[in-house]
């Protein structure tokens, strides 16, 4: 009896912690938005869009949680890239592609981007819109504007996307999206809607869950970054235990020590397998487990990557996520 009556003292006492750190927290957030007005007014963004949509934005909590956990850094590289291209991926590409074969095609040409790579992006962001997020993205990004960790990007976003409400680029009230803020078919930042998003079918609204605008924006995008149609993005290798440890990329930051593809012959076991390259082009090491995955092998899975990979890696800044794209890019090839 007195034991059980110490198991309920003691989750009372944390029920009350709990609740004052969550009252905590509320007081806090609230008190960060008077003063992100004060911001949002100085950076030009009316007092009347502000109240209209910042006024019931609420601090996430599994915003920081999602924040603090994600997949492409706690994945070893085999699980990552086997869950989202598997051949069920392919299949349901294979029939979006079908289904909007026109528009597609349309798209591939006028922007001169391959239609594999619109629908692996697609795929793999959303599994073809069929999963855009439920998140609230004002509150998404509030949250992590609040939030230490990375308040400077977050709060910059947040600026970009009211100045387009403000703007009437886009209506506030349809957006709905991933816990970081991401938006439509392709997941789109507000930095990214500003720079690159497109009014495709010319109605005076850029719609990202609408497939004419939203294959349009990837596809300027991806242009406007530097993708190179039809040229390489990585290949798997296996590395010579004599590698110097320095030309291993385990960081999506930045891609460091590129050299010529002749000058690693010595440290890739199969490099007679891609002689079909040139030998004088740049190319980088990655290998995406080391840092990440406790036990795992310095040298494997290690894979060489061009500059197509590194244009993958400015849509979104993870080793597996561009390998993932690539490969599901690669397994459309053989459906058309």
């Amino acid at each position: 009896m007195i034991y059980m009556r110490k198991i309920k003292n003691f989750l009372f006492v944390l029920f009350i912690l709990i609740s004052n750190a969550s009252a905590d927290e509320y007081t806090n957030f609230e008190n960060w938005k008077k003063n992100f007005k004060e911001k949002a007014l100085l950076n030009n963004i009316s007092e009347k869009t502000f109240d209209l949509v910042m006024s019931d934005t609420k601090f996430l909590p599994n915003v920081i949680k999602y924040d603090r956990y994600q997949p492409e850094f706690y994945e070893d590289t085999k699980t990552y890239i086997s869950k989202r291209t598997s051949v069920k991926k392919v299949k349901k590409g294979y029939d979006f592609y079908i289904k909007n074969k026109q528009l597609i095609n349309l798209v591939e040409n006028k922007f001169d981007i391959e239609k594999e790579l619109l629908l692996s992006l697609m795929g793999i962001e959303t599994n073809y819109g069929t999963y855009v997020g439920k998140m609230d993205i004002l509150s998404s990004l509030a949250t992590l504007s609040y939030d230490k960790r990375r308040s400077e990007f977050f709060t910059n976003e947040l600026l970009i996307l009211l100045r387009l409400i403000d703007n009437n680029k886009i209506n506030y009230k349809s957006l709905y999206g991933s816990w970081a803020g991401a938006f439509g078919f392709f997941q789109f930042m507000p930095s990214t809607i500003k720079n690159h998003a497109l009014d495709f079918n010319k109605d005076d609204y850029i719609d990202l869950k609408n497939s004419e605008d939203a294959y349009a924006s990837a596809a300027n995008y991806l242009k406007k970054i530097g993708w190179q149609k039809d040229k390489p993005c990585f290949y798997k290798i296996n590395l010579s235990d004599e590698i110097p440890k320095k030309y291993l990329n385990v960081s999506a930051k930045k891609i460091k020590n590129k050299k010529k593809l002749i000058f690693f012959k010595k440290y890739i076991k199969d490099y007679s397998d891609f002689s079909f390259l040139k030998s004088d082009q740049k190319v980088a090491i990655i290998t995406p487990d080391k840092d990440i995955i406790p036990g795992s092998d310095t040298l494997s899975p290690a894979y060489i990557v061009f500059e197509n990979y590194e244009i993958i890696l400015q849509w979104n800044r993870s080793l597996r996520f561009a390998l993932a794209v690539c490969t599901l890019k690669d397994k459309f090839k053989n459906e058309f």
